[in-house]
């Protein structure tokens, strides 16, 4: 892998993972494996909760099939300006999700959603 491939994977990883790293961090949770666990049981979230992971679901299945594109072809110029959209996008509800990260088993949801564009990654 050369250097640019490696600062490439970097920076997917990052973005990829910035919103809930950030609210992993805002929450004061010093052990992320707590949090990442049975991904069967399920974890009842507020309304409120619920609206947000609709949101964040959708965003999520979009940035998993432009990371996915991007491993088969990392110079395509437009999957490339979209990724960098959804990027902008995840920044603005960024507070919100900081918010939502301080119930525990919204934290657990959101760290089970995400695993698997951190597998893709």
């Amino acid at each position: 892998m050369d250097a640019y491939e490696s600062n490439r994977r970097d920076f997917l990883k990052k973005l990829g993972l910035i919103a809930g790293a950030t609210a992993l961090t805002a929450t004061g949770l010093s052990e992320v494996t707590e949090l990442i666990t049975d991904n069967k049981k399920q974890y009842k979230l507020t309304p409120e909760q619920s609206k947000f992971m609709a949101m964040y679901e959708k965003w999520l299945d979009e940035f998993h099939a432009m990371a996915k594109f991007q491993k088969k072809d990392p110079d395509h110029l437009e999957n490339n300006k979209k990724l960098v959209a959804l990027s902008d996008e995840a920044a603005k509800w960024q507070k919100e999700l900081i918010e939502h990260m301080k119930d525990e088993n919204f934290a657990r949801h959101f760290m089970i959603m995400s695993e698997k564009v951190t597998a893709t990654i």
